[in-house]
């Protein structure tokens, strides 16, 4: 992982594309990295407005072109708007010469992202990152040092439940994620695309992939529960369930190990409302008879904003490939999830 937050790695002109909720992170993160904030793009202009008011932004556009063609100096784009316009945004501000932060999903679909790598591959010396920031937060990078440490052996398989009430609790004019035309899929695509972050961070590559997709609770146009179950050419098995009828939002992976297990509940997030962040450790031991030695650490802070942009930042300043959320493992999340979305009548 990178450097602390704090830690000011350069100076950088960037210009944010999108005035919702996801700007507050955003902002945050970039300044905290020592960036100079200087422009907010957003269709709505008075949503623009305001928000450059309130984060003290001095270039407001309701044009990224004009923006992108105003702004010459700028270094690098933050794209945080609807799914539809990532691929289109991105594929502008690469070629206009920028460096790209990108919110998840990459696109609509697995063809948007190819599309996007089609131009990128053609170009040198720009970052291209993708925003998975769960796999900042500090218990997956606990999780990560763990398994990598091999002290309870090899991943046997891993279950995952990352589920909320419904689809729509972003707060006011989101209801554009319902919408199979603008978000690209549901539950799975939005939120549940990082479990499949996660799983295959933790698990690897999974071929062998069924899944059962369902619209049949709340009868919108995308997907409200998806149940994935996979297997690696490893014999690493996985099994998903990403709800949007859990009515208790709730985030929780168990990984079994050769020698233990270990579980992660909970997720800090902006709306507290997962419960505490813990990582669970159990020392699978010969006489314990299923009630192994366990450790359990919690964690108060999340550090996951600050720390991928962060790593975005230090891509840029030492010309070096992106560590997590690069455009190649993006795509490899998002073949995934549309592997499992695959049966969907």
């Amino acid at each position: 992982f990178p450097h602390s937050p704090n830690h000011k790695l350069m100076s950088k002109k960037i210009g944010i594309i999108g005035a919702g909720g996801m700007l507050q992170y955003h902002a945050a993160g970039f300044r905290a990295g020592g960036a100079d904030l200087i422009a907010i793009c957003d269709m709505n202009e008075s949503a623009a407005k305001s928000a450059a008011a309130e984060y003290e932004v001095p270039h407001v556009f309701s044009d990224s072109a004009k923006m992108l063609s105003e702004l010459s100096d700028l270094d690098a784009i933050s794209i945080i708007t609807p799914n539809r316009t990532h691929r289109p945004l991105a594929i502008q501000a690469l070629e206009a010469g920028k460096h790209v932060f990108c919110e998840k999903p990459p696109g609509r679909n697995v063809e948007e992202i190819r599309a996007v790598l089609s131009v990128y591959e053609n170009l040198t010396g720009l970052v291209l990152k993708y925003g998975f920031n769960h796999r900042y937060h500090d218990s997956v990078s606990d999780v990560i040092g763990i398994i990598n440490s091999k002290d309870l052996g090899n991943v046997i398989n891993l279950r995952g439940v990352y589920g909320k009430s419904k689809l729509i609790t972003y707060g006011q004019n989101s209801d554009w994620r319902t919408k199979r035309k603008i978000a690209g899929g549901g539950i799975l695509l939005d939120q549940g695309i990082h479990m499949v972050d996660l799983i295959r961070l933790f698990g690897g590559e999974f071929e062998i992939v069924y899944s059962i997709i369902s619209n049949d609770y709340w009868n919108l146009d995308v997907e409200d529960n998806a149940y994935g179950l996979m297997k690696s050419n490893e014999g690493i098995v996985a099994m998903l369930h990403s709800s949007a009828t859990q009515w208790r939002h709730r985030f929780n992976l168990d990984i079994t190990l050769e020698k233990g297990s270990l579980s992660l509940s909970g997720i800090l997030s902006g709306s507290k409302s997962y419960g505490a962040e813990s990582l669970t450790i159990a020392h699978a031991g010969a006489d314990d008879r299923g009630d192994p030695i366990e450790e359990t650490r919690r964690y108060d802070y999340d550090p996951s904003w600050e720390m991928e942009i962060a790593e975005f930042y230090e891509s840029i300043a030492n010309n070096q490939p992106v560590l997590h959320g690069s455009p190649e493992d993006a795509l490899k999340t998002m073949e995934l999830v549309y592997n499992i979305l695959k049966i969907i009548k």
